[in-house]
């Protein structure tokens, strides 16, 4: 009976555990994929993607305990001009026909200061999966003024190699170095 009641308790806890966690979407209207390079080293282009999915298992009690999974489509790439766009989306950068998506999966988040998180996992970009830590800032956790539902926003930032993702062509014209900035606001249900 011992061993049973034991048993039981067990289960209980680790159900509450895994029910820690909620999910929260990302809102489309509110979440920006921005990067930047730099051509020729003569300006930093700055660039978007404006479709981007995903969701956030947030665990409010500790932030470490939660993940992100994101969908970014390549094919909604912008620049605020048409023809880098297209040249962007052909087989010399991210080849859109052949990869639509880019994809980012977190497998560990660490909390570094009040309101800092660094969030590993896979980011893939080309059909090529590397790992990528963001430097995250919380921006805040609470019941949203409009939506009146729970809502999280954050700000994250990386840098990456282009070439790590078999996307070279033109460096170091066209730097290798490529910074990557995301706002999202998610919000419960």
């Amino acid at each position: 009976m011992i061993r049973k009641l034991a048993l039981a308790t067990a289960f209980v806890f680790a159900a509450s555990a895994a029910q820690a966690a909620d999910v929260y979407k990302l809102e489309p209207g509110h979440t920006q994929v921005l990067f930047q390079y730099n051509h020729m080293g003569y300006s930093n282009i700055t660039g978007s993607f404006t479709k981007v999915e995903g969701e956030i298992n947030l665990d409010t009690a500790d932030l470490a305990k939660s993940s992100v999974k994101a969908t970014i489509s390549i094919d909604s790439v912008s620049t605020g001009v048409a023809k880098l766009d297209e040249h962007l989306k052909s087989g010399d950068f991210f080849d859109a026909p052949k990869f639509a998506n880019a994809t980012f999966a977190s497998n560990k988040v660490e909390k570094t200061g009040e309101k800092a998180l660094k969030v590993s996992g896979d980011l893939t970009i080309h059909g090529v999966t590397k790992p990528v830590t963001f430097d995250v800032t919380v921006n805040a956790i609470g019941e949203h003024p409009m939506a009146k539902k729970p809502a999280a926003g954050f700000d994250a930032t990386a840098k990456i190699k282009r070439s790590d993702f078999g996307i070279s062509k033109y460096v170091p014209n066209v730097s290798d170095d490529v910074t990557i900035r995301i706002t999202t606001e998610a919000v419960k249900g």
